[in-house]
């Protein structure tokens, strides 16, 4: 069995009283996720800092009612549930066996502050009623902007988990991030002096 890491000192601070969700879910990825093809086998030794911390140290960049596209295992939607329960969370995902995942750590963890919706972003009917949207390695920034921006009422924000390429992304999506009203679009990095790796994110206000 793949050792699974252990807890980074930086966890307890940025979780703080949420904590205990925290190791649960981390563990409970640990233990199935291989399994469920949720994460693949590398993972485990660096669950914590690249996938679990990397998701939740942007965490108080979001209020409101935020979408997570493409939420897979629960990165970063379930983590940022985690860590911010007064802010509601739509976790956006087609594949059925992980629907199944994320509702079943919704009831487990408790959230009450989580809808689960099996579709894909392209299908949303709801209309751009959110504060912000997040994705986490779903697809390069072109194919992202045009369909999460729509998502986002006037004046949100599409902060997104993105690479090393993070500023190439924005340079070869000039287009649609014209296209969709997004005239901001940078680079930050979140996390420097508390994670090892910090976490780089794409952010941008959608103006309609």
């Amino acid at each position: 069995m793949t050792e699974f890491e252990a807890e980074p000192a930086a966890a307890a601070e940025i979780f703080g009283a949420r904590i205990d969700l925290a190791r649960r879910f981390t563990q409970a990825l640990a233990d199935e996720g291989e399994d469920r093809g949720l994460i693949g086998p590398l993972e485990p030794p660096r669950l914590w800092t690249r996938h679990v911390l990397n998701s939740a140290v942007i965490a108080p960049l979001f209020s409101g009612r935020v979408a997570d596209v493409g939420s897979g295992a629960g990165l970063p939607g379930l983590v940022l549930a985690i860590a911010r329960p007064g802010v509601e969370w739509i976790l956006i995902e087609p594949m059925e066996r992980r629907v199944a995942w994320l509702n079943e750590q919704v009831s487990a963890l408790g959230l009450s502050n989580v809808e689960v919706l099996r579709a894909r972003a392209e299908d949303w009917k709801r209309g751009p009623i959110l504060d912000a949207v997040t994705a986490r390695a779903v697809s390069a920034l072109r194919t992202l902007v045009p369909i999460t921006a729509p998502l986002v009422r006037d004046g949100g924000e599409l902060i997104l988990l993105k690479g090393a390429g993070a500023t190439t992304e924005i340079d070869a999506a000039i287009k649609p991030l014209r296209k969709f009203g997004i005239t901001d679009a940078r680079v930050e990095v979140v996390g420097e002096g508390l994670l090892t790796e910090p976490t780089r994110i794409v952010r941008g206000t959608v103006h309609r």
